[in-house]
């Protein structure tokens, strides 16, 4: 089935998670509620956000006011580095939840991996999930180093680790790992924060098809089989960013995309993180 912008993946855990969302890191108050309801109305049904974004409060007010159901839109929000340990996390769970204005969040992932506490952290998140506050749990910027010892040390196999992912930083052996362990790939900023968007290579490939080097960033991911949460807070580039269902790459294609990787990181970089 040809993959639409209403299309999910199962989780392993059972829950359903949109193949595609929106992000709204570094986005302001008014850039958020203007950029979640034009998302919505572009059909959108996955808003990414986190405790250090600061902007759970706005996406909290503006899924009040929406026309949209509650089941209808599907909530990740983050644990910050500074509030790991059992006490910590599930004080700031409780804070996210409060300003989302939500019974509950449909996937908390743990944001980064922190030294020394992230098993305990972990270990706290599962015992949310069996509440009826939170739906599936997971992390986000963790190497194959950071899951196998999570895997090793603790009971529930992430649902997601949502990392940096797009064509110049190809993590194909996370990528096959994360298959392997049933672990789905998120990944965030796939447009490379704008730095790669006149890379002439992908350009050719985007004239081909008459589209954006933006939109084929976001098609090399969604045919990698990952969810894509690209971050934009204009109108019209929410809309350009959700207009990538009418098209497909060929094998050729995703190859060359392949081969552009130069290990290129425009955020964290949790590699040798003990």
């Amino acid at each position: 089935m040809p993959i639409q912008i209403d299309s999910t993946v199962t989780l392993n855990n059972g829950v359903e998670i949109p193949r595609f969302g929106l992000g709204v890191w570094k986005a302001n108050q008014q850039e958020t509620r203007d950029s979640v309801l034009w998302a919505l109305e572009c059909g959108y049904r996955l808003i990414d956000t986190a405790q250090i974004y600061g902007n759970e409060a706005v996406i909290g007010e503006t899924l009040q006011t929406s026309p949209w159901k509650r089941d209808e839109i599907f909530i990740t929000t983050k644990l910050w580095t500074a509030d790991h340990s059992k006490k910590n996390c599930l004080q700031a769970f409780d804070k996210s939840l409060s300003k989302l204005r939500l019974d509950y969040v449909d996937l908390y992932l743990s944001h980064f991996p922190v030294t020394g506490k992230r098993l305990e952290t972990w270990k706290t998140m599962e015992t949310l999930l069996q509440s009826d506050r939170c739906r599936a749990i997971g992390v986000s910027n963790y190497t194959i180093e950071h899951l196998e010892e999570l895997i090793r040390e603790t009971d529930i196999v992430p649902a997601i680790n949502q990392v940096e992912f797009h064509p110049f930083l190809y993590q194909k052996e996370l990528l096959q790992y994360c298959r392997e362990k049933g672990i789905q790939l998120e990944a965030y900023s796939p447009l490379t924060h704008g730095v790669k968007l006149g890379d002439p290579t992908i350009s050719q490939i985007a004239t081909s098809h008459k589209k954006s080097v933006a939109q084929v960033m976001i098609r090399w991911g969604l045919q990698h089989n990952l969810v894509v949460i690209p971050k934009s807070v204009t109108k019209n580039r929410i809309t350009e960013n959700s207009e990538v269902f009418d098209f497909s790459l060929s094998e050729e294609e995703m190859k060359t995309l392949d081969n552009l990787d130069e290990n290129l990181r425009t955020c964290w970089d949790p590699t040798g993180t003990p």
